[in-house]
């Protein structure tokens, strides 16, 4: 993964960083089947392919009447005699004739003899009698077997994340189980004398641990096992007990703060004494103290100790990571080019990551941010839908130009 580092660093760009983090992690191999009631969320370990037609007979798409298009030909109006009323769970095997019609409803199987669906609304029902409008197309309203779904095409890829959609495919297939890729257990804790508990009392000077709740949130609507290793001090041999623990129950371990260059950072000096540091600086605004590694068996990833520093590198590298590692795809970013309404300078050199809202509404795509942007306002990341992404050097946006916008996915 790269040189172990002591002092000062190469500081790589973010797409360096990304490409490094992708290429080390190596997917899960273990499996499980689960029933559908467990499968959403999770990644399927073998691809899916159709056992039965979807629908599995033509069927109506409208509530109307099944006729013959050749009784259709020409103008005006034509009368066909009901000859019966078919129920979607029904069948009728005898018809229609010519100069007949058949009754359906919406999801019922086309009988024999009968090419069409003539809607209700555009026909004038008398007794067992219907006058129906010529002129309609053969096949209008009819859902052909197969259409959806054929017997023997992949319906479902292997590595695909399993969304409610999906579900319902499998349903549909008759499949009540599938075989998915185990959950990755994930160890987490945080660093830092100042930090406390949630439901903790703040003393003066201390603060509450945002970050842990955060990833676990995080962790959680990813599927992944999260073992939670607490709120450790600034003490180095505390710190490296935890990494040595970890690194024995979980896959991944991630960190909040300590990987910095302060006299109290002291999770990277304890990784490059129990572990095998990769890097540790990236060219990235929030975020640039960053720590990546191994532990034995384990990935290690130390996050910022600013709570939006934290998150937004956990959304930006560590999340498609961990993805991979789940034998799921990491997939291409949600990105696109949106007006901007503001004034915004950057200054620096690296690369940014600005909290805004993405406005689709309107006529094209617009984006403004969530107010001030400091990498300790949790309400910035809390009210975006959306990074405003910034190239690397000095520049300034104002309202009109446009600007690439990453799209947040938080499913």
């Amino acid at each position: 993964m790269g040189d172990p580092s002591g002092g000062q660093a190469r500081m790589i760009s973010f797409e360096e960083a990304e490409e490094r983090i992708l290429a080390y992690v190596v997917p899960v191999t273990g499996t499980e089947v689960v029933g559908l009631e467990q499968a959403p969320g999770r990644i399927l370990a073998e691809a899916v392919v159709a056992r039965i037609n979807v629908p599995n007979h033509a069927n109506s798409a409208m509530d109307g009447y099944a006729v013959a298009s050749a009784d259709l030909v020409g103008t005006g109006q034509v009368r066909l005699r009901v000859v019966f009323d078919l129920a979607a769970g029904g069948f009728y095997s005898s018809g229609p004739g010519r100069g007949e019609a058949v009754r359906i409803m919406t999801g019922a199987p086309i009988p024999p003899g009968a090419d069409t669906v003539v809607i209700q609304e555009v026909c004038r029902r008398e007794g067992e009698w219907v006058e129906v409008t010529c002129g309609i197309p053969r096949g209008e309203h009819v859902r052909d077997a197969g259409e959806d779904m054929r017997v023997g095409m992949e319906v479902l890829e292997a590595g695909k994340r399993l969304r409610p959609g999906d579900i319902g495919v499998l349903a549909a297939q008759g499949i009540d189980q599938v075989t998915v890729f185990r959950r990755i257990r994930v160890g987490i804790f945080s660093t830092g004398n100042e930090v406390v508990e949630v439901a903790g009392t703040l003393r003066p000077g201390q603060v509450y641990d945002s970050n842990r709740a955060g990833l676990k949130a995080a962790l959680g609507v990813m599927g992944c096992d999260v073992i939670d290793f607490g709120i450790v001090g600034d003490d180095l041999a505390a710190i490296e007990s935890v990494l040595q623990r970890a690194a024995h129950e979980v896959d991944v371990i991630i960190s909040t703060g300590g990987v910095s260059v302060g006299d109290y950072d002291l999770v990277r000096t304890a990784l490059a004494n129990k572990g095998e540091i990769g890097f540790w600086q990236v060219a990235m605004k929030p975020g640039k103290p960053q720590a990546y590694g191994r532990l034995g068996g384990a990935v290690f990833f130390g996050l910022p100790g600013n709570p939006v520093s934290g998150l937004t590198v956990f959304h930006l590298l560590i999340r498609p990571a961990l993805f991979r590692l789940m034998g799921g795809r990491s997939g291409s970013r949600k990105r696109i080019w949106a007006t901007f309404t503001g004034q915004w300078t950057k200054k620096h050199s690296r690369k940014e990551f600005l909290r805004a809202i993405l406005d689709l509404t309107g006529e094209g795509p617009k984006v403004k941010l969530t107010g001030p942007q400091g990498s300790g306002l949790m309400t910035s990341l809390a009210r975006a839908n959306a990074f405003m992404v910034l190239p690397e050097g000095p520049v300034t946006v104002s309202s009109g130009d446009r600007v690439e916008v990453w799209m947040m996915d938080n499913e």
